[in-house]
């Protein structure tokens, strides 16, 4: 991660691959306008974190034993969101109460609180060098904060609104620089370079609401899907796809799609429905070369991650996990096409997180059954149940190298666990 070297006061980013540009002042389509907004309000203070868990549950006669080393209380309702930064021990995290806040995972303090949303906040994600720090709601508004100076990242200030889509289904941050890249309800997609937040591209392709999209892990093309079932990979400098698949082609057909992922060297998607289908898209060909059974029939696919096993995940199709509301997780090994491990939840699995290297073969899955477990991809041993939430588990996202993983849940609350082994 190259944070601190990306200045809050830089010019246009280039994103650049071996050379070559990704993106130039002449890709920019229309500049935003500032619309007056002041610095965020610095009122940090209000909603203090409650001190334990048995705050929340007062009255309550259900016991959930806590393994938690932290948590974070101060959202007054569901937690829909939640990104851990790329290097320091922060989180940022987004909910029904409009709000999203930028936090210390090591004890709970509040260090931002981020204002300006008038409906449910659905996505926060820090970019790659963790400068800037987005978050997306319901209200369809798009708003971007960046870290102030260089001595520490206790202070932010915002940025701007972005123009986009009348409600954010997703936001993702290109994997080399300050681009980011957003799915709307209202079947658009959108390209926003910043600090400038120029728009950079509007993709209008799509038929119904841009469930997933993101970035290829090579950074040259973007990939997105729709409930209506069609799937478009996009060159990010063109507005016409690459190629589209949609539910016309009976070997594609996934009765609309719910999750996508794509594999370290780019080139394999894997695309999940919302009856239980997987299909393995080759991107270079844009045509259908598999079907992935093992999970319950009209249960969907809402999770789908690449797990490295081998070491050499970059150069082959890869090991993939898929989760899906049937509560199991099936690890499938691509180069075979067969299924190499079932895990499972009592509930839903929401979250799939693959861990960084050296310990890449560890999962971490969260589900709708109030916890989150790790387990070791290679065997699909349990390493590790995380228990500490009352609700289901909405989201969660890894910290420190893997060390931790901090999740966000329908109970108001979000948990920082441990993602050792347990000891025997």
């Amino acid at each position: 991660m190259a944070s601190g070297k990306a200045r809050a006061e830089d010019s246009d980013h280039e994103v650049e691959d071996e050379g070559e540009q990704f993106i130039t002042e002449d890709d920019i389509l229309a500049e935003v306008q500032d619309d007056g907004d002041a610095p965020m309000d610095e009122d940090d203070e209000e909603g203090e974190q409650e001190d334990t868990l048995g705050d929340l549950a007062e009255g309550s006669s259900s016991h959930v034993e806590d393994n938690s080393l932290q948590h974070f209380a101060t959202h007054a309702s569901s937690v829909f969101a939640v990104a851990c930064h790329p290097t320091q021990p922060l989180a940022v995290s987004g909910g029904e109460d409009d709000l999203g806040y930028i936090w210390d995972i090591t004890d709970g303090e509040v260090i931002v609180k981020l204002t300006g949303h008038t409906d449910s906040v659905t996505s926060a994600t820090w970019s790659t060098d963790g400068e800037f720090v987005a978050t997306g709601g319901m209200d369809g508004k798009v708003r971007v904060w960046r870290r102030v100076g260089k001595a520490d990242y206790r202070t932010w200030e915002f940025l701007t609104e972005l123009q986009g889509p009348d409600e954010v289904m997703f936001l993702r941050w290109h994997p080399k620089g300050a681009v980011l890249l957003a799915g709307g309800n209202d079947s658009t997609l959108w390209l926003w370079q910043l600090p400038s937040g120029s728009t950079m591209q509007v993709f209008a392709g799509h038929s119904g609401p841009v469930n997933c999209g993101s970035f290829t892990p090579d950074g040259k093309r973007i990939i997105s899907a729709d409930q209506d079932g069609n799937l478009i990979f996009w060159n990010p400098r063109s507005s016409t796809p690459l190629f589209k698949l949609g539910p016309d082609d009976a070997r594609f057909n996934l009765d609309g799609i719910t999750s996508i992922g794509v594999n370290p060297s780019s080139t394999l998607a894997l695309v999940g429905g919302a009856a239980g289908g997987v299909r393995v898209v080759s991107l270079s060909k844009g045509d259908v070369t598999g079907t992935l059974g093992g999970h319950k029939e009209g249960e969907s696919i809402e999770a789908i991650e690449f797990v490295e096993l081998t070491g050499n995940a970059s150069t082959g199709p890869g090991v993939v996990a898929t989760g899906a509301t049937d509560g199991k997780v099936c690890i499938w090994d691509l180069s075979t096409m067969r299924l190499r491990a079932t895990l499972e939840h009592e509930d839903a699995i929401t979250t799939l997180l693959a861990h960084p290297t050296p310990k890449a073969y560890l999962l971490v899955s969260a589900s709708a059954d109030k916890t989150l477990k790790t387990w070791d991809a290679r065997n699909g041993t349990l390493l590790r149940t995380h228990t500490s939430h009352r609700g289901p588990v909405l989201g969660a996202s890894l910290g420190l190298d893997g060390s931790v993983v901090v999740s966000a849940g329908d109970d108001g609350m979000c948990m920082v666990h441990t993602t050792e082994a347990e000891e025997q």
